[in-house]
């Protein structure tokens, strides 16, 4: 269903239903900044039959929570995928939000994807599962496609609201008349005249952070964490550079480490830049920022997301944690800035992961009786993905990612096994990498397998780690199952 078509009404009619049967219902989220939102709506229709639990929740909560469901005090769980475990008797049902969410892919052991385990669940306790979303996940819709799921469309808006007006911002062109701002001139106006009409503005931006990375101008050197091998991101209010992977934090060089230049310059933009930006244009705009940074502590997404559901901010800037399932009427104005960021990603998935992201953050607009405004600025206002995300266009970018994961042999096509090789002695991790390899080519002499590498792993060093990988593709899920594991006891003999 197209983002404001009711799904979560739907969502609420159907666990009625369910309850009045003496059965359970379990919802699942994508993300913690989420769950607010979704359990006030869930209370004031069910009221203590609902409980919540996700991680930053304490274990002696958290214990409470699973006690309850085991003794049939509460009948629906909300949460994040964590909430799939909850001890229920009589489940009656399990519903997947935003299915297409990678959150739901557990990276920690153990590994597993939320959606497998509910499917799973749902077969050996006869329950139904629902998967909702705006933008499924390709290969979701394909077995829908084919039959394996069952289709359900809803195409049109609740209460009577219209999808927003979509404009599509060529930056460079931006650039070449004289703009050198973070934003477009149309989505500056756009905002004054949102500020004078007392309305909302949502600002998004998928990178956190004050600058994307720390550079010499002279000798071009890249301020990198010595343990994961990826440039720091600059944190302007602890004056800091920060490592997004492994947390490590420096002091801010004034100088170049390599050729002593004072050069050393921050490039690149994050949420925390946005922010300052934004309140040197509208000093008098109230301003809340939303992204890891500013969630840290107990309830913080709460906090912000009701400051600005009551109006007492302006602007909301954020990352992906408000591009989907937030409901503000009063937001008539959304600014997607550098919409092409996530299609320079190191995935097949990449042009998918732009869709869905941008459609969703689109979806945030004009979601009442005001209609909405949406702005993609981008350097990339040709891609397909961009083009068909601003028309909300599902099936047709649907249709011609199809033709191109077929043309590669990419999932649903084909199925992928990654094999990651990580060890502090980055010799020790080639040569293992390539004996695994040679054994996958000696068995594979009948070419019934694709084996991609040995190469570095996109994220080459992670924590004083040096990774390396292999992949395999393969049409058939067991067959290349068993080779890979196969192979790899070989490598173990």
């Amino acid at each position: 269903g197209i983002t404001g078509s009711g799904k979560t009404e739907i969502y609420m009619q159907m666990i009625e239903k369910v309850l009045q049967k003496g059965q359970q219902a379990i919802v699942l989220v994508p993300e913690i900044s989420l769950t607010p939102q979704m359990v006030e709506r869930f209370l004031s229709r069910f009221g203590e039959k609902v409980s919540v639990t996700h991680s930053r929740l304490n274990y002696v909560v958290r214990y409470d929570q699973w006690k309850m469901a085991k003794e049939k005090e509460i009948s629906i769980m909300i949460g994040p995928r964590s909430a799939l475990f909850m001890p229920f008797e009589n489940l009656g049902m399990i519903i997947i939000d935003e299915e297409h969410e990678g959150s739901y892919h557990s990276d920690t052991t153990p590994k597993y994807d939320a959606r497998e385990v509910a499917e799973e669940i749902s077969r050996m306790t006869n329950c139904l599962l629902l998967l909702g979303s705006a933008t499924p996940d390709l290969v979701t819709y394909h077995k829908a496609m084919t039959g394996q799921y069952h289709l359900l469309t809803l195409q049109k808006r609740t209460k009577g609201s219209h999808l927003p007006h979509v404009s599509i911002i060529d930056m460079r062109r931006e650039l070449e008349e004289g703009n050198r701002s973070v934003f477009s001139r149309q989505l500056l106006e756009a905002m004054k005249q949102n500020i004078e009409q007392k309305r909302q503005t949502i600002l998004f931006l998928n990178r956190r952070g004050y600058a994307t990375f720390v550079s010499c101008r002279q000798c071009g050197f890249v301020v990198k964490c010595d343990q994961c091998d990826v440039a720091y991101t600059y944190h302007d209010a602890e004056k800091e550079l920060v490592c997004h992977y492994c947390g490590k934090r420096i002091k801010s060089p004034s100088v170049c480490p390599v050729c002593g230049s004072k050069y050393i310059k921050y490039f690149g933009t994050g949420t925390q830049k946005i922010e300052q930006e934004v309140k040197k244009i509208f000093p008098e705009a109230r301003v809340l920022r939303m992204d890891l940074d500013t969630t840290t502590s107990k309830n913080s997404h709460q906090k912000i997301l009701e400051q600005f559901g009551k109006g007492k901010a302006d602007i909301l800037i954020g990352t992906q944690m408000i591009a989907k399932g937030h409901d503000f009427p009063n937001v008539t104005v959304v600014g997607i800035l550098a919409a092409d960021l996530s299609l320079h990603m190191a995935s097949y998935r990449a042009s998918e992961i732009s869709f869905q992201l941008i459609t969703q953050v689109a979806g945030r607009a004009g979601r009442d009786e005001l209609p909405g405004e949406v702005f993609i600025q981008t350097y990339s206002p040709e891609h397909y993905s961009i083009m068909m995300a601003a028309k909300q266009d599902y099936k047709a970018f649907y249709e011609q990612e199809m033709q191109i994961r077929q043309l590669m042999q990419y999932p649903p096509f084909a199925h992928i096994f990654t094999i990651v090789f990580s060890g502090k002695n980055e010799k020790e991790v080639i040569e293992s990498a390539r004996y695994l390899a040679n054994i996958m080519l000696y068995y594979n002499r009948k070419k019934q397998f694709e084996i991609l590498g040995p190469t570095p792993a996109a994220l080459s060093k992670l924590r004083q780690e040096y990774r390396w990988r292999i992949l395999v593709k393969c049409q058939e899920e067991e067959r290349l199952q068993k080779f890979v594991l196969y192979c790899c006891e070989k490598w173990y003999e």
